[in-house]
């Protein structure tokens, strides 16, 4: 077995695309081997600011040997048809054919062709330029005398040479030949840039790696992460400071060096007055450096961290000064900003307090925050109106859920925002502190935006929920109703992490709200803005559609249309609230299956949630809650049994209905016409089952529900044994239908078994 190296030495690859690449590389090479026959048992791929490498072991030295009989026609046909095939299966004659006889007795020729498997080296020369050609970045060049030709090579970056070597362990490997864009394959890299540029002249994988680490080159970028992780906690320990770690900057800074070495920079303890997160914005996105925390105060210290790719002779001492001066730079930009923002703005000094202010410069901007939608001004009115809604029905003091979503936009004009968008939602909070507003208004202006991920955090103060539900809820209806929803893998508007938002602050709080009701159907969400007037008859039919989709009882319908009339004076007959059905009813099921991938990832049984939510319930706490005592149940004896009971009543339903109509078993059995003891025990226990399991799950109880119709399963199995359904009299046929039909309504009292599995 023999390995392939392949390497692809270019100028700096963005730290950005490296991964990718890196990814691409192996996936494009390896298919193509696999396409080909060539199986193998490994592949690495790594990459560094300069060098793409793939590694791939355990190849075979050639193609195996192909051998196919191909079907000709009846010997004895006519001449054309003859030529055509020795044409196509590339014999010289017919007497190279082999006669086969088939079960009719008839004769005719097959062609065996035996083709020999080509050495692994070509192979590798045939398809590997094709890849480099076509190679999938984000963004490609083109450079250099070949620029103009009618085909140039386009690479992120001018590449400059390219490493192919093939062969066994044992023996010298061959070079792949090949030549791409001018550049022919070889087996000479280079080191380091500044400390080590000079040709490198490498065999296999192993000695190419040492030689590259001599060469000052690290090239797994893991092992690059770690020396960065680790100098850093070294070197702030030794100053009496902690490091502030970022994942994402970490990643970023690997791809930039290829030797690392961290060295300490400092700046005027005076800019320690701007906030933290705008420090580390300002050195993070301008120098791609770490901070430092002061573990005595807490807070950060005037020292930071960067990165070199070079060994200097003095130490470092020059470059980190002269990070320091830029950094210093950055910051008085920076505390201009903060300063600026908290004075008053001229043109708004009448509008109250500086934050005041700036909410009155966004509206009279009229930014637009979607051509569809209308403005931000527009838009934070109907989230004003939504948390003072939502308020109540999450614990919250209305009045300061309204104030929080008038102010909680209100940064994004403030210059601090401006330069650092990251820091929307937090400059909020700080300029809301500073001018006095009380501490749940301002903490909820931040986590407003929360969840921003998976992984993120929930609001969990009342106030900071209500607000985070009616920026969430807003997007979510708003985009629906311009039907600008998500399609396969793009999300431009980031309506699925929204929804996911809604699902986590619900579950994860606690939150009894019913979707419909509570929340997607709140008069707010069309109420006072631009667009208002055009919205309010979709509105109305949304909420139809909703309560048709899910069964809610028609006074919720009727009490929810009366709230919209009179909160908008635009009267609806009921007549037009019925007419339509479309955009909510989507929207809903949208949730629901955000809600299901939520459920899916925490181990809940696909099938279990298909189940519950055939029910039409919008509570989302309650959903889980069935879904788990669903679960608990069904790992039972008794669950196990019932749903076996389930489904032999559901297929001979089934099997019946086709025969006699759906539902045409559906009225209530007649108990005069029960003649075996066996149905007559079903036909009780169904009755005492069906109560309790109803009294038990309006009480929210579900384990009790599930263990009342746990009692249906000995009469059910009785029933089944001693019963023959199908009798002769008609009547009494259609009767037994008729019980195993209530049997089917009583258990989908707590889930659709038939959307069960087993």
């Amino acid at each position: 077995m023999s390995d392939l190296l392949l390497e692809l030495f270019s100028e700096e690859i963005p730290a950005r695309m490296q991964a990718q690449a890196a990814a691409d590389l192996k996936k494009l090479v390896t298919d193509a081997l696999v396409e080909r026959g060539l199986l193998y048992e490994a592949a690495t791929a790594l990459a560094t600011p300069r060098r793409l490498t793939l590694h791939v072991v355990g190849l075979p030295t050639s193609q195996p040997d192909q051998r196919e009989e191909k079907k000709g026609p009846r010997v004895g046909a006519p001449e054309a048809a003859l030529a055509g095939f020795l044409k196509s299966s590339g014999l010289a004659s017919l007497d190279d054919a082999r006669i086969d006889t088939d079960k009719k007795g008839g004769q005719f020729y097959v062609a065996v062709i035996e083709k020999k498997g080509a050495p692994t080296l070509d192979v590798l020369a045939d398809i590997l330029p094709a890849i480099i050609k076509n190679f999938p970045w984000p963004k490609a060049m083109r450079w250099g005398a070949g620029s103009s030709e009618p085909n140039p090579l386009r690479w992120v970056r001018p590449l400059h040479a390219i490493v192919a070597t093939f062969g066994p362990e044992t023996e010298e490997p061959d070079i792949v030949p090949f030549e791409v864009g001018g550049v022919k394959a070889g087996n000479v890299t280079y080191g380091h840039r500044f400390m080590a540029p000079g040709a490198i002249k490498v065999r296999r994988f192993d000695d190419y790696v040492t030689k590259l680490y001599d060469a000052k080159v690290v090239l797994d970028p893991a092992r690059r992460r770690d020396i960065i992780l680790h100098d850093c906690k070294d070197l702030a320990f030794a100053q009496g400071l902690e490091l502030v770690e970022d994942e994402g900057l970490l990643h970023e800074v690997a791809g930039l060096v290829e030797w690392p070495v961290v060295l300490m920079g400092a700046f005027d303890a005076s800019f320690l007055d701007i906030p933290a997160e705008v420090i580390r914005a300002t050195i993070r996105a301008n120098q791609k450096c770490f901070v430092l925390r002061d573990p005595a105060t807490g807070g950060l210290a005037n020292k930071f961290l960067l990165v070199s790719n070079v060994v200097a002779t003095d130490g470092g001492k020059a470059i980190a000064a002269g990070n320091g001066r830029v950094v210093r730079a950055r910051l008085s930009d920076a505390l201009y900003f903060w300063k600026t923002d908290q004075a008053p703005l001229p043109d708004f000094a009448d509008q109250g307090k500086p934050l005041d202010q700036r909410l009155a410069k966004l509206r009279a901007l009229n930014i637009v925050f979607h051509a569809k939608l209308g403005t931000q001004g527009a838009r934070i009115v109907r989230i004003i109106e939504a948390a003072r809604e939502l308020a109540p029905k999450v614990g919250a003091d209305p009045a300061k859920a309204a104030r929080a979503a008038e102010l909680a936009k209100a940064d994004l004009v403030t210059e601090v925002v401006g330069e650092f968008p990251e820091t929307q939602g937090l400059m909020g909070r700080r300029y809301a502190e500073l001018q006095g507003e009380d501490a749940e208004v301002a903490a909820a202006i931040e986590e407003h935006y929360k969840p921003q991920g998976p992984t993120d955090r929930i609001p969990n103060a009342p106030v900071s929920v209500a607000v985070a539900l009616a920026d969430k809820l807003d997007t979510l209806v708003g985009f629906w109703g311009i039907d600008e929803k998500p399609t396969g893998s793009k999300d431009p508007f980031a309506l699925r992490r929204a929804a996911l938002g809604v699902i986590r602050i619900i579950l994860e709080n606690g939150l009894r709200l019913r979707l419909i009701n509570d929340a997607f159907l709140l008069p707010f969400i069309f109420a006072n803005s631009d667009i208002a007037k055009a919205k309010v008859q979709p509105a109305f039919d949304h909420l139809a559609a909703a309560q048709g989709a899910l069964g809610r009882a028609d006074e919720n319908l009727d009490q929810a249309w009366q709230q919209y009339s009179k909160r908008i004076q635009h009267p609806i007959s009921r007549e037009e609230l019925l007419a339509k059905t479309d955009q909510l009813s989507d929207l809903l099921a949208f949730l629901a299956d955000r809600l299901k991938v939520y459920l899916r990832d925490r181990g809940a049984r696909h099938d279990l949630l298909d189940a519950v939510f055939a029910l039409g319930e919008d509570d989302l706490v309650l959903i889980v809650r069935r879904i788990e005592a669903l679960d608990a149940f069904l790992k039972t004896e008794d669950g196990a049994s019932l749903l076996a009971g389930y489904k032999r009543a559901a297929n001979i339903l089934k099997a019946e209905e086709k025969k006699d109509g759906a539902g045409a078993f559906e009225a209530a059995p007649n108990a005069s016409l029960l003649t075996d003891a066996e149905e007559k025990a079903l036909f009780a226990a169904m009755e005492t089952a069906t109560a309790e399991a109803d009294s038990a799950l309006k009480a929210e109880n579900f384990e009790a529900a599930m263990q009342a119709l746990s009692t249906l399963r000995a009469p059910t199995d009785a029933f089944f044994d001693k019963v023959t359904v199908n009798a002769e009299n008609p009547e009494i046929r259609k009767n037994r239908l008729s019980l195993l039909a209530q049997l089917r309504r009583a258990i989908h009292l707590v889930a659709d078994f038939s959307k069960i599995g087993g």
